[in-house]
């Protein structure tokens, strides 16, 4: 018997049930993928996916991710990667570290292709304009040290024609909710706060922002940038 089958065996239910199980919980991450733009899936959710078909086994839920994560990489050639979801240090006094992580965890999709095979045969061209503005906007917050205030972020994106007033961007539609589209995709995490002046609305590097390939990747393309100016700037 092979250590997945022993592991299984402690459940109490037959082989069909935990396929069907580890099938639901692919359909639902594909679909929720699809349908929210990329934005990272609450492992709570598909934890209650799981529980709320009368499961009560405690590790089962693990498991069952356990297993859909397999098959998504051997079968559809994703990889499921977890993402830590940052929280405010207020949040965090308020409640125990093991609750935060509890509750803190999300998932998104990356494909295990290489780029040039993705590029040419999976992306969708349609979209690519909403990665080329998380791309535009994470790298403004990265080069303000990973926080900035919206009184600040706006006159940048407004060099590059996005202003705040503008409802129908050819490209974006309102370019305001395309901004909030980034916050909920994860890659920015918004936070409004009370200060002796007012209240102000920052931008932070989100989970997804820091997460190590989209960290590393952004951090190439911004070297590569300045050092293009500086060699512009050396040959003038």
């Amino acid at each position: 018997m092979s250590s997945s089958a022993e592991d299984f065996s402690q459940f109490g239910i037959s082989v069909e049930e935990k396929d069907k199980l580890v099938a639901e919980v692919i359909r639902y991450v594909l679909f929720k993928t699809e349908q929210s733009s990329g934005c990272p899936i609450k492992r709570e959710e598909l934890t209650q996916l799981i529980t709320g078909k009368n499961y009560r086994q405690r590790n089962l839920p693990a498991f069952v991710i356990n297993e859909a994560k397999s098959k998504l990489s051997s079968v559809f050639g994703f990889e499921v990667r977890e993402l830590q979801r940052t929280r405010s240090s207020a949040t965090q006094n308020s409640r125990s570290s093991q609750q935060v992580a509890a509750d803190a965890k999300s998932y998104i999709l990356r494909s295990q292709l290489p780029a040039d095979v993705y590029t040419a045969c999976v992306e969708d061209k349609k979209k690519s304009h909403v990665t080329a503005l998380a791309f535009v906007v994470t790298s403004i917050v990265r080069l303000a040290g990973g926080k900035i205030n919206e009184e600040n972020l706006w006159p940048h994106l407004r060099r590059l024609g996005l202003s705040e007033t503008d409802e129908s961007h050819p490209v974006h539609g309102s370019v305001k909710l395309a901004l909030e589209a980034i916050v909920q995709q994860r890659y920015l995490h918004k936070e409004k706060v009370n200060g002796p002046e007012g209240n102000a609305t920052f931008y932070e590097l989100a989970e997804r922002a820091l997460d190590g390939p989209m960290d590393d990747g952004m951090k190439q393309h911004i070297s590569k940038i300045v050092n293009k100016d500086i060699a512009s700037v050396d040959t003038d």
